[in-house]
C-alpha cells in the first residue's frame, strides 16, 4: 500500500465531487478526440478551445483519417486563429504517418511529432488506460507545492509526479491532478483549505512562493513595413516558411522603409516580441515578383491568414 493511499481516496471523493466531468473529451474513448483536446489544449486555455475551435475543427475533420486526406492548407484555415500553428501541422504529419490510426502507447506516441511526453502519457492514459502520470503546468504547480519546491528540473518534476501517483485509478488520479490544479490550487490565491492535498501539502503555509515566480522580461520591439500590394480586385500574399507561422498566408514585410502610401499602424503581441506594424500601400517589389499570389476578397475567406493579417483584411480591405 502506499504511503498515499489516504491522500489518494480524498483527490479521488474531490474529483467525484468538484471535477470538471462534462468536458467533451472527457466524454470520449476515442484516440482521436482525446489527442486533438490535448494539442489545442497545449497553449490554450481551456474556455477558448471548447467556445470557439474544438467543435468546429472536429465537423470538419471529423477523424484522424480525414486529417490526412486533406490538404495541410485546410488544416490551418481550420486551426486559425489558435495561434501556435506547428500544432497543426504536427497534427497534419502524424495524420499521415499514422494512416489516421494513432498508437496504444506512450512510448510509440512520443515518436511522433508535436507529442512531448506528457501528451504522450495523456492520450495513453486517457484513450488506452495505460497507467502512467502526467506533467501539465497545474500538474506542476500541485508538485512544486505538495513538495515544497521552488526549483526543479524536469527530471526531479517527473521524479515527483511518479511519487505521488495513484496507479490503482490513473484516468482519475491525472484528471483530479489537472482539475485541482486549474480550481483550487491556483496561481494566485489557491483555495488551500478546500484542497484534498492540504493535510501533507509542505508548501501550504505559503502556497505562493512554489514555484518560484518566474521574471518577466519585456519583450523585444520589431519594426516591419506591411505591404498591401494590388493588381486590379486583388491583393499580393505570400506563404510564410519561418516555424512560427509556417503555412499559412500573409502579407509581405519589409524592415526598410518603402514609398507608398501610409494606412495605418498596428501593435501586436507575439510570445517572445512585439510587432509595430506599419500598413503601406505600395507597388510590388521587384524581388517579390514571381514569389506572391494575388487573392481576390472573396477568396481571402478561405485561405489560412494569421490573426495579424485577417485583421489587416477586416480593417483596410473589408472596410
Amino acid at each position: 500500500m502506499s504511503k498515499y493511499t489516504v491522500l489518494h481516496d480524498r483527490l479521488h471523493r474531490w474529483y467525484l465531487e468538484h471535477g470538471r466531468h462534462d468536458l467533451p473529451w472527457r466524454r470520449t474513448e476515442d484516440p482521436y478526440r482525446i489527442y486533438l483536446s490535448e494539442i489545442m489544449l497545449q497553449q490554450t486555455q481551456v474556455a477558448t478551445v471548447l467556445e470557439r475551435f474544438y467543435f468546429p475543427f472536429l465537423e470538419r475533420f471529423p477523424t484522424l483519417k480525414d486529417v490526412a486526406e486533406a490538404s495541410e492548407e485546410a488544416v490551418l484555415k481550420a486551426w486559425e486563429g489558435l495561434g501556435y500553428y506547428s500544432r497543426a501541422r504536427h497534427l497534419h504529419v502524424t495524420a499521415k504517418r499514422t494512416g489516421g490510426r494513432l498508437p496504444r502507447s506512450a512510448e510509440e506516441l512520443e515518436k511522433l511529432p508535436g507529442i512531448g511526453r506528457s501528451t504522450a502519457r495523456a492520450i495513453a492514459c486517457f484513450a488506452y488506460g495505460e497507467a502512467l502520470p502526467i506533467l501539465d503546468a497545474n500538474v506542476k504547480r500541485v508538485l512544486y507545492r505538495f513538495f515544497r519546491r521552488r526549483k526543479a528540473t524536469q527530471q526531479e518534476l517527473w521524479a515527483m509526479a511518479e511519487r505521488l501517483f495513484d496507479s490503482r485509478r490513473p484516468y482519475d488520479y491525472n484528471q483530479a491532478m489537472m482539475d485541482l490544479g486549474a480550481m483550487c490550487c491556483t496561481p494566485k490565491r489557491p483555495d488551500c483549505a478546500a484542497c484534498p492535498l492540504r493535510s501533507s501539502c509542505r508548501g501550504r503555509q505559503t502556497p505562493e512562493r512554489y514555484p518560484e515566480p518566474k521574471k518577466r522580461k519585456k519583450l523585444p520591439l520589431r519594426r516591419r513595413q506591411i505591404l498591401l500590394c494590388r493588381r486590379g480586385d486583388s491583393v499580393a500574399l505570400v506563404q510564410r516558411k519561418e516555424a512560427l507561422l509556417g503555412g499559412m498566408w500573409g502579407f509581405p514585410q519589409r524592415e526598410e522603409m518603402l514609398p507608398g502610401r501610409r494606412l495605418g499602424t498596428m501593435v501586436y503581441r507575439y510570445t517572445h516580441f512585439e510587432l509595430e506594424a506599419t500598413i503601406l500601400e505600395s507597388e510590388l517589389p521587384s524581388e517579390l515578383q514571381g514569389r506572391v499570389r494575388f487573392f481576390t476578397s472573396d477568396e481571402l475567406l478561405h485561405i489560412p491568414l494569421s490573426m495579424l493579417d485577417r485583421k489587416i483584411v477586416t480593417r483596410f480591405l473589408m472596410s
